[in-house]
């Protein structure tokens, strides 16, 4: 008797399996999107700390034919759209409070301060020194109680009127003010980076050569993997080893002797010279003849019978059957194809012509 699996402890053992492969597929692919979110934020959105995910931009109004930011600021326990007033310009503010409420270290850090613009605050010429540091005494009216408090620090802050009600104001400084922002995809980024420095040409010229090189090693990998592995002739394996172990030479060793053929013929400066010297590759060569020694002989045989060539048993027979190992070829010669960089550098000296 077979045993029975228990369907409920089935669906348990596949749901958290899946939960599991979902999480790390996520962390996997989290890289990926968050630079593309990033090409599509705007430059101040790039640098902001902590970074976030979603590209944001200023929600704006336009104020006298002008574009300016809109800010959030509660106010008497109200939420309200604020903006700066352009007209006002930049207001004194003074920070004052007793002497056991300021902190000599850092004025800025101390508890219970009062704001109030120093046009209405008066010295008295006094000077209270506190841990070392000294501090001004003015004279100021607190919730219409004039008080003798001592001035912390001071600093410039803009005036912010609401949107619905330009009675309403507050002031802050403008550049640590809460902007109200909302979720917009900078588009435009990538047709700024199309038109910077003719990189439109260079990225065709790339997809151009990246294409034909993988192109062209596929198919140079097919025939050669297809002789090697199934044309009997005398030397094969002598050549094929031979062919192989060039896999081992440094390609900076090939450099030199490259360029000086490129110069002889003429193709320095073309892209001819960035496609034809690698359409030729031993590891792809032996990727596929590797593969093609695993298809049985039964199906060329039949094919044969069949009166198909050579050519035709490889095209209809063995690449049908060899998925897998062009996808990995393919994969491979494009991300080699598109990253290069020493040689393009060496061979092209014109730029994207």
């Amino acid at each position: 008797m077979t045993k029975r699996e228990n369907p409920l402890g089935l669906w348990i053992s596949r749901g958290v399996i899946w939960v599991l492969l979902s999480v790390v597929a996520l962390i996997m692919i989290f890289p990926f999107l968050y630079m593309f979110f990033t090409s599509l934020k705007t430059t101040t959105d790039v640098f902001r700390a902590p970074p976030r995910l979603l590209p944001y931009s200023p929600v704006t109004v336009e104020v006298d034919g002008a574009q300016v930011n809109v800010y959030s600021f509660v106010i008497d326990g109200v939420e309200r759209s604020m903006i700066v007033d352009t007209a006002a310009g930049t207001t004194q503010f003074g920070f004052f409070g007793a002497p056991s409420d300021i902190n000599a270290a850092d004025p800025q850090a101390s508890a219970n301060l009062r704001q109030i613009p120093m046009a209405e605050a008066t010295p008295t010429g006094n000077r209270v020194t506190i841990g070392g540091q000294n501090f001004d005494e003015y004279t100021v009216t607190v919730d219409g109680e004039t008080q003798t408090l001592l001035l912390a620090y001071r600093r410039g802050l803009r005036r912010f009127v609401a949107l619905d009600d330009p009675n309403v104001e507050t002031y802050a400084v403008e550049r640590l003010a809460p902007l109200q922002e909302q979720v917009v995809f900078q588009w435009s980024n990538y047709n700024s980076v199309l038109n910077l420095r003719n990189l439109d040409r260079s990225l065709i010229n790339t997809a151009l050569v990246t294409v034909l090189v993988t192109a062209g090693q596929v198919v140079t990998s097919l025939l050669g993997g297809y002789a090697f592995s199934r044309i009997p002739f005398r030397g094969r394996n002598a050549v094929f080893l031979v062919y192989l172990g060039t896999i081992m030479i440094p390609f900076v060793v090939l450099i030199i002797p490259l360029y000086q053929l490129m110069v002889i013929i003429g193709w320095q400066n073309r892209l001819a010279s960035l496609i034809f010297p690698w359409i030729f590759t031993a590891y792809g060569t032996f990727l596929m003849r590797q593969f093609f020694i695993t298809i049985p002989k039964d199906l060329e045989e039949a094919a044969f019978l069949d009166g198909l060539s050579r050519l035709g048993i490889l095209w209809r027979v063995f690449v049908p059957l060899s998925g897998p190992a062009i996808a990995t070829q393919t994969i491979i010669t494009f991300l080699y194809a598109w990253n290069s960089f020493v040689w393009p550098l060496v061979i092209i000296n014109e730029g994207n012509t």
